[in-house]
């Protein structure tokens, strides 16, 4: 049987795939997608496909995809994937939960950091020759220990993320479609609706899905709402954020600053407006990147795939009702 898998991936978990028993084709560089044209090509005869964020799995590939068995991404998300179409046609989707929350948490607070301290300014400040002498307010940025966080999207990632800024000792409020007494009573987390949250946070992180619901949720409107040295990060899809919007309140100064790791088309420009202001601080879709995260990604969506070769159930199955579809 054959694996297609749409990114080149070095890691001994790879050995899980007994390699006399599959045909294995690999794209062979990792810092590129494999071209639209040739995934078609390859994926007429696959039995799986190992896919990531940034494959798009709509209804043409799954069209061209007659042998197809089985999805595994290398993700939590799934909206670059039709799952009503994969299900329709009775293939699994499996992704990887879990596993990434703590390392995404971790971005979170470093991006928190480097924004409020003004990390790569003041780098850059060093690079450039400028640093003559010390000064009394050199580069003096924001505090987080003891300030109010405040998380939109109190999934898995909120969860860890509140711990974290528990320790720092910071006043954690969130805002979600369903509240949580039960992580509130467990965290001493504060439940706000999403205007007060935002009027009343020092940080505000973004972990919400991406969902039609959620599509730019937060645009000029919003972010206004924000304290003149409030600081907005976002660490979970570009889509749920207007980035015109909040190019225009960083650089009217309506906010202090902005860490972001995800954005609505991906790898962004270059010459994007947000990467001219000096209070943006972008790194490109890292959330997850460790060397232990990520190995348990690849593991997950290894056994999601030979188990969906099997005809067995995914460990982590996104449309589970494709085992009770008739």
């Amino acid at each position: 049987m054959k694996i297609l898998i749409s990114r080149k991936i070095e890691s001994e978990v790879m050995q899980l795939i007994p390699k006399d028993e599959f045909d294995i084709v690999m794209w062979k560089e990792e810092n590129s997608i494999m071209p639209r044209d040739l995934f078609l090509k390859e994926v007429v005869d696959a039995d799986a496909i190992f896919i990531n964020v940034t494959d798009q799995i709509d209804e043409e590939v799954l069209s061209c995809a007659k042998k197809l068995k089985v999805i595994g991404t290398m993700a939590v998300g799934f909206d670059n994937i039709d799952i009503k179409e994969a299900t329709k046609r009775n293939i699994p989707v499996g992704h990887t939960p879990d596993v990434l929350s703590e390392a995404v948490a971790e971005l979170a607070l470093t991006l928190m950091f480097a924004s409020a301290r003004r990390v790569v300014e003041s780098m850059n400040y060093i690079k450039a020759s400028e640093w003559t002498s010390w000064g009394p307010y050199l580069f003096a940025g924001q505090k987080i220990t003891g300030a109010k966080l405040g998380i939109i999207g109190m999934g898995r990632i909120g969860n860890e993320l509140a711990k974290m800024a528990r320790g720092l000792n910071m006043d954690v409020s969130y805002y979600n479609r369903n509240r949580k007494i039960e992580t509130e009573k467990k965290l001493q987390v504060h439940y706000k609706d999403l205007n007060t949250l935002l009027q009343e946070s020092d940080y505000v992180v973004m972990l919400a899905p991406a969902t039609k619901e959620t599509y730019h949720m937060m645009k000029y409107e919003q972010f206004a709402l924000m304290k003149p040295t409030s600081i907005f990060v976002n660490v979970s899809r570009g889509t749920t954020v207007d980035e015109n919007d909040l190019y225009k309140v960083l650089k009217e100064k309506k906010i202090y600053a902005a860490g972001l790791d995800v954005f609505e088309n991906e790898p962004i420009d270059e010459n994007h407006p947000l990467l001219s202001l000096d209070n943006v601080i972008a790194v490109p879709h890292i959330g997850s990147a460790t060397v232990e995260t990520r190995d348990k990604m690849v593991e997950i969506t290894l056994k999601n795939i030979l188990n969906g070769l099997k005809g067995e159930p995914l460990l982590h199955a996104v449309n589970p009702e494709v085992y009770t579809k008739k």
